[in-house]
């Protein structure tokens, strides 16, 4: 009697073993999609620190300076399209799309420009970001996938440190690369 009972227990655990495995997300999160194409010859990969953006040179108010103390950092993976790799950048732009319909991510505003289209999501709730997202995509350039890494950002705020970045003198920081990627 007792065997049964323990067969039926091991059954349960097992059951319950597979049920779990079976829940866990198979889609990639961000930052293994960003590992795992850092080192791609098709992506340029960047990470940099917020004390290279030289916000520090730009006039900043008070609120731009709290809303730059809250960002620490910028992950930047960009592909550059070319004829040769067109199959690759359909593959890993639907990769990209994929992991931004996770529900965690949550929509702020979507993008139009001359450039191409995107979108911007972020991590967190509402008052308290911890990571935002910006996605461009240019069917004719390739697309460019950042993220913007802070403690406790304002959603508010966070414009208010993107145009202190479009104000500040990112030229000669390796970054003109970056902007002349989707820009031609």
């Amino acid at each position: 009697m007792k065997r049964i009972y323990d067969l039926k227990a091991w059954m349960f655990a097992a059951l319950g073993l597979l049920m779990l495995l079976g829940s866990c997300s198979s889609t990639q999160s961000l930052q293994e999609y960003y590992v795992d194409n850092a080192e791609n010859p098709n992506f340029l990969s960047l990470d940099i620190p917020a004390s290279i953006l030289k916000l520090d040179q730009v006039e900043l108010d008070e609120t731009e300076r709290e809303a730059l103390g809250s960002l620490r950092k910028l992950n930047i993976l960009a592909f550059r399209k070319t004829e040769a790799n067109q199959d690759a950048y359909d593959e890993e732009s639907a990769k990209v799309k994929a992991i931004l319909k996770n529900p965690d991510f949550k929509e702020l505003m979507k993008l139009n420009t001359q450039y191409g289209k995107g979108v911007v999501k972020y991590l967190g709730s509402e008052d308290a970001i911890d990571e935002v997202v910006i996605f461009g995509d240019s069917r004719d350039k390739g697309f460019a996938l950042v993220r913007v890494l802070g403690k406790k950002m304002n959603p508010a705020h966070f414009m208010q440190v993107m145009q202190a970045i479009q104000n500040s003198d990112l030229e000669g920081e390796g970054l003109g690369d970056l902007a002349g990627l989707l820009k031609g």
